[in-house]
């Protein structure tokens, strides 16, 4: 069983359009409605492939209580934590070319009383011996410092559960402290935490090897269509998939998928990053954040080696954010 942990989940509704035109009134040619936040979508990606996963999640309102249905429709054990506030919903409008326009509503401030719930919800599926992963992320919620995850992280470690960590900003150096498993920035985020650009594939293993020496225990970043790195202490792997042109409908989820491929691959090593490759190439040819089934997996188009290419400037190869 693989835990995840959203604090600030949402309710996602995406309208797919011909066009974005500011001031304009515009008809979807396509609409969905999910549960959102990365945790959430990692549960989602597991699921689809037919892994057992619960979801902590804090809910409140009518929008939590429909993420919560959701949820479980797509066969996910739902640990609630109820909220005083409403859950969030978000807005995404996405164009034929892949373009995607986001608005992410803040999300209800969490009191001290709900912060220590959603860890004790934790504890009481990370202690349970069929736990195999913790996979938590996403942004705090308001109410919740910048060291909660690694407060979390420590947790889950007394558990005896390993930790995979997918968030940003401020989260994500103070979560190194509590040493997590995996960390699992793109291409922006690991420059944010190392303070400076990143031109070059190279460029991203050395800052890798930087989150690494502040405590991860291994990095697995996504770096849109030049493909995905997992850098350990034993070294970096490169892994890429090719995807055939102007078949990027959504990149939202696409990096969560990934993460759910890798956890549900074992982890760590070659076949985890190829599994990770898959899933994210296969979710950004899906509408919204739908999450891609076995069936949506193509592992041929994916190449996995430790020949990294260090020389390859990133964004070569095209926007594909998975």
């Amino acid at each position: 069983m693989i835990l995840t942990v959203t604090p600030n989940p949402s309710l996602d509704r995406t309208y797919e359009v011909p066009a974005l035109e500011r001031g304009g009134v515009l008809r979807a040619t396509g609409e969905r409605t999910d549960p959102g936040g990365k945790g959430v979508n990692v549960s989602r990606a597991l699921a689809a492939a037919g892994h057992r996963t619960v979801a902590v999640v804090p809910l409140g309102g009518a929008p939590g209580a429909l993420v919560a249905e959701l949820l479980a429709a797509q066969g996910i054990e739902v640990a609630a934590v109820p909220l005083k506030g409403d859950t969030r919903s978000n807005i995404a409008v996405a164009e034929p070319d892949g373009t995607l326009t986001k608005i992410n509503a803040p999300g209800p401030a969490l009191t001290p009383a709900e912060s220590e719930a959603i860890l004790a919800a934790v504890g009481a599926y990370a202690s349970a011996a069929d736990c195999t992963w913790v996979a938590c992320g996403g942004s705090l919620p308001r109410g919740l410092p910048p060291e909660w995850y690694a407060d979390l992280v420590t947790r889950a470690h007394g558990y005896g559960a390993r930790i995979a960590l997918d968030t940003s900003g401020p989260s994500l150096p103070a979560a190194l402290r509590g040493r997590p498993d995996v960390v699992k920035p793109n291409a922006e985020e690991l420059a944010e935490a190392v303070g400076r650009p990143l031109a070059t594939v190279g460029d991203a293993v050395k800052a890798a090897e930087e989150l690494l020496a502040a405590g991860a225990g291994a990095v697995l970043a996504s770096l849109g269509a030049d493909g995905q790195l997992l850098v350990t202490a034993s070294g970096a792997l490169y892994g890429h998939a090719a995807v055939p042109a102007g078949s990027v409908r959504s990149d939202v989820g696409a990096g969560d998928a990934s993460l759910a491929g890798f956890l549900a691959a074992g982890g760590e090593g070659l076949d985890a990053l190829a599994a990770a490759v898959a899933h994210g190439a296969a979710a950004v040819q899906l509408p919204g954040s739908e999450m891609p089934t076995p069936t949506d997996l193509d592992p041929s188009a994916v190449t996995v080696t430790a020949d990294v290419p260090l020389d390859l400037a990133l964004g070569e190869q095209g926007a594909l954010d998975a």
